[in-house]
C-alpha cells in the first residue's frame, strides 16, 4: 500500500496538529468547576459514594479520547489517499474485438459461438487489474465500440451484453485499424480477438494491416464444421404470364462428409415445392425450378438434413425473396381498330382495357373519379394522337393515315400520308425500310427483345428534345423513343406496326408489357434479394420524404430518403417491411451476402502479417475502489456509534 495524496511527513504533521488539538480540548473538558454549596457535609457524603465508580469513569473518559483520536487518524489517512502498489503501476489497455459475423451463430458449442465469446469477454473484464483499462468492440462488416474505455467491470459487462449477432462477414482489417486507433498513445496496448478464426487476411485498400507496436491475442471458439447452406437464391416472373415464375438457387455442402437434404420452397407461407437432394462433401449444386405458381408476394427456401438432425449453422438454412408486385393497370386504348393491339392486351389478366375511337377520346379523357383524378393509368394512341398529351403515361403507335383502319387480312396496306407529329415529337420526314441496327438492350423497354430481324416498311423521322432517348434506331432515324413530359413517361413507335412483321413475333406483346412495367417501375428481371453487408438503396415513391423499416427481428428504424431511395446498411437476412406512408407496407428481402461465411470450420491459431497471436495476458489483482472512501465511511460509522451510545448513557 502506498500514498497517492499527502506524503507520510505531511500526514504526520496533520495528525500531530489535529491530535494535539483534540487532547487539549479533551483536557479542558475534564477541568472541574468550583461550585459553592450551602452544606458541605451533605456533598461529602454524596462524593464518598461515587468513589467506588471513579475507576470506571476514568476508563470511559479514556475510551472517548481514543475514539476522537481514531477519527482524526482515519481522516488524516483519507487525505493520504492510500492505494495498493499495483494501482499505481502502469496497467494494460485492452481492445477486445468480439466477432459477431454469421459463422459465430454456429451452435456446435452451446448455446452458440457468440455466447461463448461473450463469456470469454466477461472473464477478461472480471480479471482486470486495478490499473487496467478495457474497451469492448463488436466486429462485423464494420467495427463499433459498445461503451467507453473503462476499468469498471460493471460498465464493461453492460457493454458486452450489447453484442448482437449479424448475418455478415467480419471485416478483420477494419476491426484491427479501429482497435489500433483506440489504443494509440495508451500504455501496454493489447488487442484481444474473440472469434472462430474465419476472418481471412487482414488486408484492405491501404494494404496489409501489421498492427505493429501492439500485442495481439486470440481466443478461439468453436469445434464443429458440419454445415449445409443456401448460398444463392433469386426469382423472376414470366413476362407474358406473371402468375407463374421460376427460381434459381445454389446449395452448398460445407461438411466433410456426404449429406442428404430436403429442400422446401414456401410461397406466401405455404409449401409449393419439396424435394430430396444428395450433396457430396464440398459440393455446390445449382437448382433451376421453372413453371412454379402458388405465390403472389414472398418466397422462402428452406433446407434440412434428411436424417432429422441439425447442422451446426441453422442461420444459412433459409433464403428469402420477394416477387415483383403484379400491379393492376387501367388502360385507355384510342384506336379505330387494331387486332394486333387488342390481342396483345388480352395476354395480361390484370389489365382493364377501355376501347374508344379518336372521336370518343375527348369525352373519355374528361371523366374523373370520386377523387377528381383520371380513371386510367396508361393511354395508348394507335395511329393518332391529340394536340396536347394527357396527364397520363402514354404509348404512341403509328403513324398511319386518318380514316378506317386497314384490315390486315385484306392484303397489302396502302401507303400512309406523311404525319405531322408522333405524339409530342414533330415529324421532319419519312424514311423507307429502316433497320434496327442500334438498340439499348439494357433499357427496360427492350428487355428480352430481339429486334434485329424485324422488317419495317417506313418510319417517321422525328425531332427529339434534350432528355429524350432513342432506345432503338437505324443509326440516324429513331424507331422506338422513350421520353418524359411533365413527369409522365411516353413511349413512341415511329412506324405503323401493321406495316411491319413485328406483330407476328413474340417481341410485340413483350414490348407492350415492358412499356407497362416501365410505367409502373415493375421489374421483370430476376429479383435477387439484397445482400447483407452492403448499403441498400430501396426505391420508394418519388413523393416520399421519410420512411420507417421493420426488420426481421421486429425492430423499427427511421431511414433517410434521397432521390427516391431509402438507404439502409443491411446486417440481417429475412423479410423487411418499409413503411412509406401508404396503406400497404412495401416488402423487400435480404440474404447472406458472403457465401464463405457458411464455411464454419474453426481456426486454431490466428496470424496477422506473419505474426502469430498469443494468449491474452492476465491482469494483476487490485482494488477497484478508492481506499479513502472506505476510511471516510468508517469515520461516519464511528460517529453514528458514539452518538447512539452517548444517548444510551453508555459513554460520556
Amino acid at each position: 500500500m502506498t500514498l497517492a495524496g499527502l506524503t507520510l511527513s505531511q500526514l504526520a504533521t496533520v495528525l500531530g496538529i489535529a491530535g494535539g488539538l483534540v487532547v487539549v480540548l479533551y483536557i479542558l473538558k475534564l477541568r472541574r468547576r468550583e461550585v459553592a454549596v450551602p452544606f458541605s457535609k451533605l456533598w461529602e457524603a454524596i462524593l464518598s459514594e461515587k468513589q467506588t465508580t471513579s475507576l470506571f469513569a476514568k476508563l470511559k473518559r479514556l475510551l472517548s479520547l481514543l475514539i476522537a483520536l481514531a477519527i482524526v487518524a482515519l481522516l488524516a489517512g483519507a487525505l493520504g489517499d492510500p492505494k495498493p502498489e499495483t494501482d499505481l503501476q502502469t496497467g494494460r489497455t485492452l481492445a477486445v474485438l468480439v466477432d459477431a459475423s454469421l459463422s459465430m451463430q454456429a451452435t456446435d458449442v452451446r448455446p452458440s459461438r457468440l455466447e461463448k465469446a461473450r463469456e470469454e469477454a466477461r472473464r477478461l473484464a472480471r480479471t482486470l487489474g486495478g490499473a487496467d483499462r478495457m474497451i469492448v468492440m463488436q466486429m462485423d462488416a464494420s467495427t463499433a465500440p459498445l461503451g467507453p474505455m473503462s476499468g469498471d467491470a460493471a460498465a464493461l459487462l453492460e457493454a458486452i451484453d450489447r453484442v448482437r449477432p449479424t448475418d455478415v462477414a467480419a471485416d478483420f482489417a477494419r476491426g484491427l485499424r479501429v482497435a489500433m486507433d483506440a489504443l494509440r498513445g495508451k500504455p501496454r496496448p493489447e488487442i484481444v480477438v474473440l472469434s472462430d478464426g474465419g476472418l481471412g487476411e487482414a488486408r484492405d485498400a491501404e494494404g496489409l494491416v501489421r498492427a505493429e507496436g501492439v500485442r495481439l491475442s486470440y481466443v478461439g471458439v468453436g469445434r464443429g464444421k458440419r454445415n449445409v447452406a443456401i448460398t444463392q437464391f433469386s426469382v423472376r416472373r414470366y413476362p407474358l404470364d406473371k402468375s407463374r415464375y421460376e427460381v434459381l438457387l445454389e446449395l452448398s455442402n460445407r461438411a466433410p462428409r456426404d449429406e442428404s437434404i430436403e429442400l422446401v420452397l414456401l410461397g406466401d407461407g405455404a409449401t409449393i415445392h419439396n424435394e430430396r437432394l444428395a450433396l457430396r462433401a464440398g459440393e455446390r449444386v445449382a437448382r433451376f425450378l421453372p413453371q412454379l405458381s402458388g405465390a403472389n408476394a414472398t418466397l422462402e427456401a428452406r433446407i434440412r438434413l434428411a436424417d432429422g438432425t441439425r447442422d451446426d449453422l441453422p442461420a444459412d438454412d433459409r433464403a428469402f425473396a420477394v416477387l415483383p408486385e403484379r400491379r393492376r393497370a387501367r388502360i385507355l386504348s384510342v384506336s379505330r381498330g387494331n387486332r394486333y393491339l387488342e390481342a396483345a392486351l388480352l395476354l395480361e389478366e390484370l389489365l382493364e382495357v377501355t376501347d374508344v375511337t379518336p372521336e370518343q377520346y375527348p369525352a373519355a379523357i374528361a371523366r374523373r373519379d370520386a377523387r377528381g383524378q383520371l380513371p386510367f393509368d396508361v393511354v395508348i394512341f394507335d395511329g393518332w394522337s391529340p394536340e396536347t398529351m394527357p396527364d397520363l403515361h402514354a404509348i404512341v403507335l403509328g403513324p398511319h393515315a386518318d380514316g378506317p383502319a386497314p384490315d390486315p387480312a385484306a392484303g397489302p396496306v396502302p401507303a400512309a400520308a406523311p404525319p405531322v407529329r408522333v405524339g409530342p415529337f414533330p415529324v421532319e420526314g419519312i424514311v423507307s425500310a429502316p433497320r434496327f441496327t442500334r438498340t439499348e438492350r439494357r433499357h427496360p423497354l427492350l428487355r428480352f427483345l430481339a429486334l434485329d430481324l424485324v422488317n419495317v416498311a417506313s418510319a417517321a423521322r422525328v425531332r427529339l428534345s434534350r432528355g429524350d432517348d432513342a432506345v432503338a434506331s437505324d443509326g440516324e432515324t429513331p424507331l422506338i423513343v422513350a421520353a418524359t413530359r411533365n413527369g409522365r413517361k411516353i413511349v413512341a413507335l415511329t412506324f405503323d406496326v401493321r406495316r411491319t412483321d413485328l406483330p407476328l413475333r413474340i417481341a410485340w406483346p413483350l414490348l407492350l408489357m415492358n412499356c407497362l412495367d416501365w410505367f409502373v417501375e415493375e421489374d421483370a428481371r430476376y429479383v435477387s434479394s439484397y445482400r447483407t453487408g452492403e448499403t441498400w438503396h430501396v426505391p420508394v415513391p418519388s413523393s416520399t420524404s421519410q420512411a420507417t423499416v421493420r426488420t426481421p427481428q421486429g425492430e423499427r428504424q427511421r431511414l433517410p430518403v434521397l432521390d427516391g431511395r431509402a438507404s439502409l446498411f443491411g446486417l440481417r437476412s429475412g423479410f423487411y417491411e418499409l413503411d412509406v406512408g401508404t396503406d400497404t407496407p412495401q416488402r423487400f428481402a435480404a440474404n447472406v451476402g458472403v457465401p464463405r461465411e457458411s464455411d464454419i470450420a474453426p481456426v486454431a491459431r490466428l496470424d496477422v502479417a506473419g505474426r502469430r497471436a498469443g494468449r491474452p495476458t492476465l491482469g494483476t489483482p487490485g482494488m477497484q475502489r478508492d481506499v479513502w472512501v472506505i476510511l471516510v465511511l468508517a469515520v461516519l460509522a464511528i460517529l453514528l456509534t458514539e452518538w447512539f451510545t452517548y444517548h444510551r448513557r453508555w459513554t460520556v
